[in-house]
This record gives C-alpha cells, structure tokens and sequence, in this order.
C-alpha cells in the first residue's frame, strides 16, 4: 500500500498528518509527505515544518519520504498522482463557511474530483478509527469502495456497517417497507438490493472485519448523519465516480458533497465502478418477494 499525505504546514494538514499516520502504521504502507508551498521562498520553512511532523510519524513505525514543491496545489497532487502509484490520498479540510456548495476549501472538492486514487479528508480530530459508516445506495458498482473499505478496516481493527437509506414509498407499500426493515430477512431474499447488501457483507466478513446491515427510511443525507450520530462512528465512507468521456475525472454526487459539508468525522471518498444497467421497476419488485 502506498499513502500520498499532502500539507501546506496549516493546522488542517496537521490533523491530515495525524490521520494518515493512523492507517499508514497497521497497513505498513509506503508512506510520503508531500509539502506544497505557494511560493518558492516559502519551500525551506516548509520542509522544516515538515520534517518535524515526520518524527511522530516515524515514532509510529511509518517509514516517511518527504517532498516539498510549490505552485497550485491541486495541480501539484494531481502530478504526483499521476507519477506514482498511491492507494490512497489524505488532505486536509479547512472550513470556510455554511453557505453555498461548499462549506470547505473548494480545493478539498477538486482534488478529489481529479486524482485517481481514493481522498481521505481529515475532518474532526478522532483519535482512532474503530468504527466505520459506509453509504452503500445497494448497488453493485460500490463493492470496490466497499472492498478497499474492509482493507482499512481490517489493518486497524475497526468494524463496518453497511448503510442503505430508502426513500419513504407511498402507503400502499407499507408491506414492502416491512420487509425492508427486516435486515435478515431482506438479506435472503433474491432482490438486487439484498443481493448486493449480502454480497458486500461477505466481502467484509472474508477479510476478517466484522459487518453488520443498516436500514432506513426517509431523506438520505438526514438519515446518514442520524445514523453516524446515533453510532459514534469514526469514519463515513461514500463514494465517486468516473465520468464518461476521454478526460479522467469524477463525479462527485449531491449526497458526497453534502457528507463533506457537514460531517464532523473524517470522510473516505472510494471510487466506485462502472454503473450497470439499471433493472426495470417490475424486475426488482419481483425479486424483493422472491425467497431463496
């Protein structure tokens, strides 16, 4: 595994250093510290700045190499990104105001819509990751969010939970609602959504991370931070992603951008896959009654 840390010496990339170290140490991960000055003049101080954050690092067992450059920030990790082969890139967030989209640095948004690997934002200061949220939406095209996920989870011991938020249905489906609530019951059905659910809990339990499935009703991203509330959780995973086309980027949803405006827990955004067709209305009721 291999963990680009990016810092521009501010307090935010100070909680960024913190956390990636937390992952770096158990995954034993190849690790580098990439400093990004505005100006050429500013490379020197950083890099002190930098390398005494190293040590505590290095105290952790993380091997560290240090690199300091100067310019656009996003442009700069996006070309390290691109010369190298990272896992995972952990940034920073600073706020700037619950107003508009973007209630942080609109570079936070750009990064993560630009680079290849998956982002994780530092946000909060948890002190360990010992319980993990993943927005599943009870698709395929997740399951490599969720898998990168479960390898988190495992190198630090943390569980994962599954979340899948349904839009409230009219009355007239209150049974089908009944069978939703009914985790279990839901999970041995032939539906796609219980399918999917079953699937990425093996996929979790195979590699050893205890997982269990949440279900609920209502608008999706109250429901998400009722239940990251409800469950203390450490760390919310969702996910991105990557447009059609020749150029290489992502596309980061209404819901993933509202996760990043309001969470108070560090964010993992993980790329998902290609979409699949999706099924038609009468497919997937059908599955929903369909027992196995």
């Amino acid at each position: 595994m291999k963990i680009l840390i990016c810092s521009d010496g501010t307090p935010s990339a100070e909680t960024a250093i913190q956390l990636g170290g937390s992952l770096a140490g158990p995954l034993k991960a190849e690790t580098t510290l990439l400093g990004i000055a505005e100006t050429a003049q500013d490379q020197g101080p950083l890099r002190e700045t930098l390398q005494e954050q190293a040590q505590s690092l290095q105290g952790r067992g993380v091997s560290v190499d240090i690199m300091v450059q100067s310019g656009e920030p996003v442009r700069q990790i996006t070309d390290q990104t691109s010369k190298a082969a990272y896992d995972l890139v952990v940034i920073g967030a600073r706020w700037t105001g619950a107003t508009g989209h973007y209630w942080r640095s609109e570079k936070t948004y750009e990064v993560i819509k630009t680079v290849q690997p998956p982002v994780l934002v530092a946000i909060g200061e948890r002190k360990q990751l010992k319980r993990f949220l993943v927005c599943t939406g009870g698709k395929e095209f997740i399951e490599p969010a969720v898998q990168f996920t479960g390898k988190l989870a495992a190198a630090v011991n943390a569980s994962v939970t599954l979340l899948h938020v349904m839009a409230e249905p009219p009355a007239m489906y209150a049974d089908l609602v009944r069978l939703e609530e009914n985790v279990e019951q839901l999970l041995e059905s032939k539906s796609e959504l219980g399918t999917n659910l079953r699937r990425q809990r093996r996929e979790l339990e195979r590699l050893g991370v205890p997982a269990d499935v949440r279900l609920r009703h209502g608008i999706v991203i109250d429901q998400v931070f009722d239940e990251a509330r409800e469950g203390d959780y450490d760390l919310i995973v969702t996910g991105t992603s990557q447009a059609r086309g020749l150029l290489r980027h992502y596309i980061m949803g209404d819901l993933t951008r509202s996760i990043l405006n309001r969470a108070s827990v560090p964010v993992l955004v993980a790329r998902a896959g290609a979409p699949k067709p999706a099924r038609t209305l009468w497919k997937a009721v059908k599955g929903i009654f369909s027992r196995s």
